[in-house]
This record gives structure tokens, sequence and C-alpha cells, in this order.
């Protein structure tokens, strides 16, 4: 049971972390572009306006992302509530295989977003 709570602990983490810094940023993102803290692409890098927009519209999709990934995970870890550890690591290493391409491919629309509103130089079209 202890090896249970500890993988529904792990496989919460990237779905907690999307909805905290969505909270975060929605509320009070990063005022300065910097490469410590934030949405970091060489697009939201370009200017003090891509760097707001990159973190608007990425804070939207890790909001919707995390909380749809936080149920998913809790009932796919409910399922495996006390099978084998075998079963319970096949489980949590599948969701937090999912979670992870979602957190990587919430990336790629928010590139789209700013390649359509900026050019490449960081200015508005």
């Amino acid at each position: 049971m202890n090896y249970w709570f500890f993988m529904l602990f792990s496989t919460l983490l990237i779905p907690l972390v999307m909805l905290i810094f969505g909270y975060i940023f929605k509320n009070n993102p990063p005022k300065k572009i910097n490469r410590l803290y934030g949405y970091r692409t060489a697009m939201s890098m370009k200017n003090k306006e891509t760097w707001q927009f990159a973190h608007q519209h990425s804070r939207k999709i890790w909001l919707r992302v995390g909380f749809i990934l936080l149920p998913i995970t809790l009932v796919a870890m409910a399922l495996v509530l006390g099978k084998d550890d075998d079963a319970i690591s096949n489980v949590a290493l599948i969701i937090c295989m999912i979670q992870l391409a979602a957190l990587i491919g919430s990336i790629v629309p928010t590139e789209r977003a700013l390649k359509k509103k900026f050019d490449s130089e960081g200015k508005p079209k």
C-alpha cells in the first residue's frame, strides 16, 4: 500500500506542476525575460511583448491540460489500488509518459500562436 501511495504522489506531480504554474503565470508571470524561470523558447524571449504573450497563452493550456490529467491520473491509479507492485509500476509509467507528452506537446500550440501573432523578429504582424 505504501508503494501505491508513493506512485500516486509521483504520478500527480506533472498535473499539479502544470496547475500551479498555470495559476502563477495567471496572477504573477515573470516580469523580466530570463533563462531561469518561465516559458523559455527562442521566440518567446525575443522581446517583452512575445514574453508576455507566451506566458498568457501557455498558462491557459497548462491549466486546461492539468485539469484534464488530474482526474484521469486519479482514476487510473485507483484501478491498480491493491494490485502488485509490477502492475502499479506499469500503470504509473504509462501515465507519466502520457503526462510528459502532454507537457512537451503544450509547446506546439504556444509556438504556433507566437508565429501567428509575431514575425521572426518578434514584431506584431
